[in-house]
This record gives structure tokens, C-alpha cells and sequence, in this order.
């Protein structure tokens, strides 16, 4: 996804509206952007890179990805506890951090 790859290297954060309107995806334009990024997600975990599905955030003040982004991190084994809240919030400012310094192969 370029738009992340452009994020990542500005090393910025993108909100889930902000890319549904650079993407210009149709309704049902949240399920399409969640199904890709938890696709990605799990893609990034099978190879063991840092997620760059946790560049997409809420809008709102918690700057953090939605609920739905934490249950599928805790599916693929690389978090676990509550979607709000210190933990979360720590983990997901580690993750970014990893994503903005991880090299990832060219075209992935």
C-alpha cells in the first residue's frame, strides 16, 4: 500500500478517514480498508516485520488504532490485554517506532 509506504518514510501517522479518501474506496469503504490492513497485518507477522497496519489511526483523542485493530494483533500473537488504555497505548508507540526504523524489502 503506497500510502503507507509514504507515511512510514515521512514517519507520520495516516487516520482510517484520511485513507479511505486517499484510496477513494466505495462503500462499504471501513470494512474494505479493516479487511486490508488486517491482511497486511498478517502478512508483516508471518515474515516477523514490525506491523504497518499500526500507522492507520482513530481520529479521535486517543490517536490509537480502533478496537478491531488490537483483537486482530492479539490474534496473530504479538499483543495482548485491553484495546484502551496504558498498555495499549505503549505498545502501539513501540510498534510505530519499530515500523519507522524496520528496512522493509523493496515492493512489500
Amino acid at each position: 500500500m503506497h500510502e503507507l509506504a509514504e507515511a512510514r518514510r515521512q514517519r507520520h501517522l495516516l487516520t482510517y478517514r484520511a485513507l479511505i479518501e486517499r484510496l477513494e474506496l466505495p462503500t462499504p469503504a471501513m470494512q474494505t480498508l479493516t479487511a486490508a490492513l488486517e491482511h497486511l497485518a498478517a502478512l508483516d507477522a508471518r515474515a516477523d516485520r514490525p506491523l504497518r497496519s499500526a500507522l492507520v489511526i482513530s481520529q479521535g483523542a486517543s490517536r490509537l488504532p480502533r478496537t478491531g485493530f488490537f483483537e486482530s494483533v492479539e490474534r496473530l500473537g504479538r499483543f495482548s490485554g485491553p484495546s484502551d488504555g496504558v498498555a495499549a497505548a505503549s505498545w502501539h508507540a513501540a510498534e510505530v517506532a519499530r515500523v519507522f526504523e524496520y528496512d522493509y524489502p523493496e515492493g512489500v
